[in-house]
């Protein structure tokens, strides 16, 4: 299949690694059409998802250890996910129905399709957890944190709404910081080097996270939608 020559790079490698375990193809035949987020109509109607609750989006929850653990928590949001990698997705789907939730949907795929689903000011916040960070200045075309990326957020995201970014590659970091500050849709309310370095009081550790790929300890930023 040809792309249109207007549609952006996609920010993700693989979408399937090795062999999935019986237990996440069983979750995929029989958990995934019971949580799929439909994007049939080509526009998602908040009033209609996950009975009306706010929602927040986690875009790339590679095998959904926060995304579990934040609706396990929230019982009163609606979280919606977005995964490519369909070991990850697979994955979330049987700790989803392992924890009996009821508050989850998901997509796998560009979480960019479901930005442009979503209606304006739809959204309470967004998680972007160490997204695949194309540390090749070549590569960096590719990164999911672009300026067109972040006027969607800004379209969907409700005022005081906010993005909460994560990563332990340097650059990102200061790539992210800068586009962001120069957006006029977000502040960043940070006022001390604490700020960045430890994380949110809410925050789950995720399997990536863990790994330590990158070239520095954590940062977390955190911006709030004007």
């Amino acid at each position: 299949m040809t792309l249109p020559a207007d549609r952006p790079l996609r920010s993700f490698g693989r979408i399937k690694g090795r062999p999935l375990k019986p237990s996440q193809a069983r979750a995929l035949a029989d958990v995934g059409p019971r949580v799929a987020l439909d994007l049939s109509t080509g526009a998602i109607d908040p009033a209609a998802v996950l009975d009306g609750r706010p929602l927040a989006l986690e875009i790339g929850f590679g095998g959904g250890e926060h995304l579990v653990a934040q609706a396990g928590r929230r019982p009163d949001l609606g979280v919606i996910g977005v995964e490519p990698f369909l070991n990850g997705f697979s994955a979330c789907l049987r700790d989803v129905e392992a924890e009996g939730l009821t508050n989850v949907r998901l997509h796998q795929g560009d979480a960019r399709d479901v930005l442009a689903a979503l209606p304006a000011a739809s959204l309470e916040r967004v998680w972007i957890l160490f997204p695949d960070p194309w540390p090749k200045t070549r590569h960096h075309k590719r990164r999911i944190v672009q300026a067109a990326f972040i006027d969607e957020l800004a379209r969907v995201l409700k005022p005081g709404g906010e993005v909460r970014f994560a990563t332990d590659w340097r650059d990102y970091a200061a790539w992210t910081l800068r586009l962001f500050l120069a957006a006029p849709d977000f502040r960043w309310p940070a006022e001390t080097a604490a700020d960045w370095r430890a994380p949110w009081p809410d925050h789950v550790p995720t399997r990536y996270q863990a790994k330590a790929l990158g070239d520095t300890a954590p940062i977390f930023l955190r911006f709030v939608r004007i």
